[in-house]
């Protein structure tokens, strides 16, 4: 068996924290992790002294703010969110509707904002938080509008379940994706819950290339996509144009 090195050693700690586990003791490191107690001992402390992990007055570890200030720098992250910000805003205001911004992982879709009203339907999202590209009004606008190579590998693999209205065909996903790209708009419809709708469409960076998107999510009951669809894309256009995306103007 291959022996691994310092660095995946390091990742694996590190990798032993999410939002389900947000605090874990050394014993859990070291097993979440993989690693001896005495190896996850040496890197907690190393770690810990760098101010990657941070240690409560309980004697847990959590992500220190190290992390966060080089997490920062990441220009899909706070940078993006930054820029989007006063778009979400006022996506909200026009809806008071959860309203959310996302990225493309892979095969995951993280979300790096969400602005939640007080009324509006709840939702399995946090800031961080990953989905399976097809379940999720975001997730189906990056996924329309990744590499056909990337879309035929994803429509090719196992998609993921999660109520009976969630899409496993991958036939019925490829259409879907197509009318994506057709309209400029993805509706994701109680996929992740049977009493949510979200309406999403792409964001673009300087070149064109899709590099978000921004969703609004309601309750079904009262879903109007007519009504909806309209103001999210201006909102991903208004984040696009501050990115520097500029769309080209009518051909004389």
């Amino acid at each position: 068996m291959t022996s691994r090195s310092a660095p995946d050693r390091l990742l694996a700690v590190l990798a032993a924290f999410d939002h389900l586990h947000p605090a874990l003791s050394l014993t859990d490191i070291s097993r979440r992790a993989g690693l001896s107690l005495t190896t996850a001992h040496r890197l907690v402390g190393a770690l810990t002294e760098w101010g990657a992990l941070e240690r409560d007055a309980a004697g847990l570890y959590h992500v220190g703010l190290r992390l966060w200030e080089i997490a920062a720098l990441a220009p899909r992250g706070l940078a993006l969110r930054q820029v989007a910000l006063p778009y979400l805003e006022d996506l909200y205001e026009a809806t008071h509707e959860n309203v959310q911004l996302a990225v493309r992982d892979g095969s995951e879709v993280v979300y790096t904002e969400w602005l939640s009203g007080r009324s509006a339907v709840g939702v399995h999202i946090r800031v961080g938080a990953r989905w399976p590209l097809h379940v999720t009004g975001v997730g189906l606008a990056l996924l329309a509008h990744s590499g056909p190579a990337h879309q035929e590998a994803y429509c090719g693999g196992r998609l993921a379940a999660f109520t009976p209205h969630t899409i496993t065909d991958p036939d019925r996903l490829r259409r879907v994706l197509a009318e994506v790209r057709r309209t400029g708009v993805a509706v994701s419809s109680r996929q992740v819950t049977e009493d949510a709708l979200s309406v999403a469409a792409p964001v673009r960076g300087p070149g064109g290339a899709v590099v978000a998107a921004v969703s609004v999510v309601v309750p079904y009951a009262d879903a109007q996509v007519p009504v909806l669809a309209p103001a999210v894309r201006v909102a991903a256009r208004g984040i696009s144009r501050a990115l520097g995306w500029q769309p080209e103007g009518p051909r004389g």
